[in-house]
């Protein structure tokens, strides 16, 4: 009998979620076959079989969160498919019979020291054990507990609202008059399980706040010539290089050329040291059903408008599939992230740590702009956002910084013709 275990998944991932099993009890599987889908911080990944044979026993559902080196699976290589593979299921009908007639009559040793200990210790009281330690931590005398159980078992809830209900009996008059803590809705909800990639992204976004020194900047960009320009070359741009000439192709050009200016804002920290990349690996944030993940386009600066759009592309596509390998969410120097796509007018972008900077993009929107001639003519305009962090960025470079990148997007030209 062979074990399927959770392998080592990438540097810094230790652990991950049951998503889907491939496979059932009883499938003949090939050696490299995928038998589980597993959901890690960033992306999905398929566990492989390293043997061939029959699985005749799950360990572990789906649901269930893993470590690497876990057994989750076993396989029989000698067994067959869809037939009784286990040393149990192989004994004859009567044998197992008289087991189970024997289990039934004869509980388990530790069930009846359990039980024993609980008649002990508690009288008649039926709770969960669950229940029982819930009420060993608020030190709740489970006697004085009501069950809703209708069969009178105790859950960790009941022990929860027996709590509430002593802390508020102990509270002052007036402050009885304000609202009461609620244990319960008194309308109906729903409770979904946070995913792990959901859990993740919301733990980072709350230490990025801890750690970093964070502040946005804003300012507007008249779109009006990178319209004007995608107009002109869109077709002949498709044509000669299958993919369609976008807005983020301009906005990330527009980046690199900003940040070999202002190389701070393309630097990390790592302890008392600012780390000053030389490299323009930028991150774009795409939105997928499972969560934000940020994709890497590789050295950035030396694609052409046709290069980063067909990597943009690719990687988003990816994304909302969940076929992004891990080396394509590590490494980025500084993120992209477009909330205009759903319509964000303004918004502060979270950094991406440990980068100290992230540029957002919002919706473009038509508005009268008076111009230097004093006129005053309808210009698509969109507002845009620079975060970063106060620890080694000065609110003067990031200015500056987003200033150049305003520059570069209202005079493309040069940009286009330059990347």
């Amino acid at each position: 009998m062979n074990e399927i275990k959770v392998p080592e998944l990438a540097e810094s991932i230790t652990e991950g979620t049951i998503a889907e099993w491939l496979v059932k009890k009883g499938d003949n599987i090939e050696k490299g076959d995928p038998v589980v889908e597993l959901e890690t911080d960033k992306v999905n990944v398929e566990v492989n079989s390293d043997f061939s044979g029959v699985i005749t026993e799950i360990i572990r559902e789906e649901g269930d969160d893993v470590e690497v080196g876990d057994i989750i699976a076993k396989i029989d290589e000698n067994g067959e498919a869809g037939g009784d593979t286990s040393q149990e299921e192989n004994e004859p009908a009567e044998s197992k019979a008289k087991e189970n007639e024997q289990k039934k009559e004869e509980p388990k040793q530790e069930d009846k020291q359990a039980d024993k200990e609980e008649t002990q210790s508690k009288g008649d009281v039926i709770a969960s054990p669950a229940a029982r330690k819930r009420a060993r931590e608020l030190n709740i005398d489970l006697s004085k507990v009501s069950p809703r159980d209708p069969l009178g078992r105790i859950r960790p809830e009941d022990v929860d609202a027996a709590a509430s209900s002593s802390k508020e009996n102990t509270k002052p008059a007036k402050e009885d008059k304000k609202s009461k803590e609620k244990t319960e809705f008194d309308k109906p909800v729903e409770r979904v399980k946070m995913s792990r990639r959901r859990q993740t992204i919301a733990k980072r976004l709350v230490d990025v706040q801890h750690e970093a020194a964070m502040l946005t900047t804003f300012n507007e960009v008249d779109l009006t010539n990178v319209m004007k320009l995608r107009s002109e070359r869109k077709e002949k741009f498709i044509e000669k290089h299958g993919v369609k000439l976008g807005f983020m192709s301009f906005f990330t050009k527009a980046v690199v050329g900003a940040l070999k200016e202002f190389p701070l804002l393309n630097a990390e920290i790592q302890d008392n040291e600012i780390v000053i990349k030389k490299f323009y690996d930028i991150g774009i944030a795409v939105s997928t059903d499972d969560g934000l993940v940020v994709p890497v386009v590789r050295d950035a600066d030396r694609l052409d408008f046709a290069g980063v759009e067909k990597e943009i592309g690719n990687l988003g596509k990816k994304a909302r599939d969940k076929k992004l390998e891990m080396s394509e969410l590590q490494g980025g120097s500084f993120t992209i992230t477009n909330g205009g796509t759903f319509g964000s007018m303004l918004s502060t972008p979270i950094l991406n740590a440990p980068q100290v900077g992230i540029l957002g993009m919002h919706n473009i929107q038509k508005r009268a702009m008076v111009m230097p001639d004093d006129s005053i003519e309808v210009r698509p305009m969109m507002y845009i956002a620079l975060s970063y962090d106060h620890r080694i960025v000065d609110g003067k470079e990031a200015v500056q910084f987003l200033v150049r990148v305003k520059q570069l997007l209202e005079d493309p030209y040069d940009l286009l013709l330059e990347g």
